[in-house]
């Protein structure tokens, strides 16, 4: 139903998008070229916006009659209000874009090339004022529009259709694409603006990620007239890249045979008809739903520093027997975990060589924090403190205590620890609060070989998330942690920070 009701308002979009086309040509006969913004603006971006997101048809029928009006009054004051009523339309999309980046992070790539295709809307939106108010960008008026239009097709229509494409399929190849196609439009902006040889490597890029983006729609199951209409786009971009690599070989070469009007009726024509008309028309067919499902598991409220009434607990958790099977540990692991006030606290800290050198910086910012303020010594030290019980209602976890660790009476650590049972397995639930926010390791036990291992890499709830507000987003992050014992009352336990 929800897909239905979606459709119905993209299709709405489109037509209106088309109406509004219509009034523009009669209103203004600008030259040709000019007309391939307009109808990405009025057409293309909006249906493709409201097949992602839901923006309320106002918001979209504004922005509409703001750039239909600017084929009336293109020039003065009113040209360059009616642009930066565009301009925060744009703005508005971004927004959207970041506030969906928030509520997942890095764990999908399709979602993540729909978020950033509504967040790069924002520049398109910023270089077309720039256009209408005829501000000084350092380039020729056709440069600024140009630019905007780059960042309307290439930067905002591509990734929204990537993301789409992948919602239907997902591998390794496909992965490495979308991030080649969304750092594509800065390189190649900064490419044309301050050096050729960016700009080589920028469209070098490209023809990999969009013959590759070819390929992998061959390969994706779509319905017929869907496939056939998505495969035309991107075989349009196939072609209009090659156009691309003669202009850059132009410009490299001195011969300007090939200059920016060939380019605007070659390279911009087929991209605006083919890509983006097509494009669209394909994806109006059939939006796939996306396969992203929100994070359920309970998430501490705590934000900042930790205040606490100072009662005393004895361990991290209450029984490990709830996570694994302790019949199959040594008694001093479990010992631990339960009674981990009774034990002393060695620890060594070895970062990466690549860290290093920001490991100072690192430490600056940790330190003031009083969070993850590990030694850069590798020497070994011991970390003192205490686990103390924290309200459950101003966490909202079930029954939560904080383990605050200490070096010279000064905090390094401090992490909220309980759990939570999701298809039946249960997790440790483990926050780490900071200003604002709170960074959130689910761990999933078991035991090997007499040694518990606790990880954050593994299918389920398991993994880093940072919570910002009710937003929580995966970070690209691993943990994992291995803990043998070495006799009857001693325990060794390795924690490792991937990415």
């Amino acid at each position: 139903m929800l897909e239905n009701l979606r459709n119905n308002r993209s299709n709405f979009i489109f037509l209106l998008g088309i109406m509004f086309t219509v009034i523009c040509f009669v209103l203004n006969g600008q030259p040709s070229y000019f007309w391939l913004l307009t109808v990405a603006q009025l057409i293309f971006v909006p249906t493709m916006v409201v097949d992602v997101q839901k923006v309320g048809k106002a918001i979209i029928v504004g922005m509409m009659l703001a750039v239909t009006l600017l084929h009336e009054w293109s020039n003065g004051l009113l040209a360059n209000v009616l642009a930066g009523m565009y301009l925060l339309y744009t703005y508005y999309i971004a927004i959207q874009g970041v506030k969906r980046f928030l509520q997942r992070g890095f764990t999908n790539s399709a979602e993540f090339a729909i978020d950033m295709g509504l967040f790069y809307l924002a520049l398109g939106g910023l270089w077309f004022f720039a256009y209408v108010a005829n501000i000084d960008t350092g380039f020729s008026s056709l440069i600024t529009w140009l630019t905007a239009i780059h960042f309307h097709y290439s930067a905002c229509l591509l990734p929204i259709s990537v993301g789409l494409l992948g919602r239907l399929h997902d591998s390794s190849g496909y992965r490495v694409m979308v991030m080649i196609l969304l750092a594509g439009p800065l390189l190649v902006a900064m490419g044309i603006a301050f050096s050729i040889l960016i700009e080589i490597i920028a469209v070098a890029l490209y023809i990999f990620a969009i013959y590759g983006l070819f390929f992998v729609a061959l390969k994706t199951k779509l319905l017929f007239e869907q496939g056939l209409l998505l495969r035309i786009s991107y075989g349009a971009l196939c072609l209009t890249i090659l156009g691309s690599c003669l202009y850059v070989y132009s410009r490299v070469s001195g011969n300007f045979s090939i200059g920016i009007p060939e380019m605007l009726q070659f390279h911009g024509v087929i991209n605006g008809v083919f890509f983006g008309g097509v494009g669209v028309i394909a994806w109006l067919m059939a939006v796939p739903p996306t396969t992203q499902r929100p994070f359920e598991f309970p998430v501490s409220q705590i934000r900042g520093k930790l205040r606490h009434k100072n009662i005393p607990h004895p361990g991290l958790v209450d029984a490990l027997q709830d996570f694994v099977d302790t019949a199959k540990l040594p008694p001093v692991i479990p010992h631990f975990y339960e009674h981990t006030t009774s034990y002393r606290l060695l620890a060594t800290a070895q970062w990466k060589t690549w860290f290093r050198p920001f490991a100072f910086l690192y430490q600056g910012l940790s330190r003031f924090l009083q969070q993850l303020n590990l030694p850069f010594s590798s020497k070994q030290i011991e970390m003192t403190g205490s686990i103390v019980q924290v309200d459950s209602v101003q966490d909202s976890r079930p029954s939560p205590r904080a383990w605050i660790r200490t070096i010279h009476q000064q905090t390094v650590f401090v992490a909220i620890y309980s759990k939570h049972t999701s298809n039946e397995t249960t997790y440790m639930n483990i926050a780490l609060p900071l200003p604002f926010s709170t960074m959130v390791g689910i761990l999933y036990a078991y035991e090997e070989n007499s040694q518990l291992h606790l990880t954050s890499g593994h299918d389920g709830d398991a993994g880093i998330y940072l919570a910002i507000g009710k937003n929580v987003m995966r970070l690209p992050l691993q943990e994992h942690f291995q803990i043998a014992a070495v006799d009857d009352k001693t325990l060794t336990a390795r924690h490792q920070m991937m990415k």
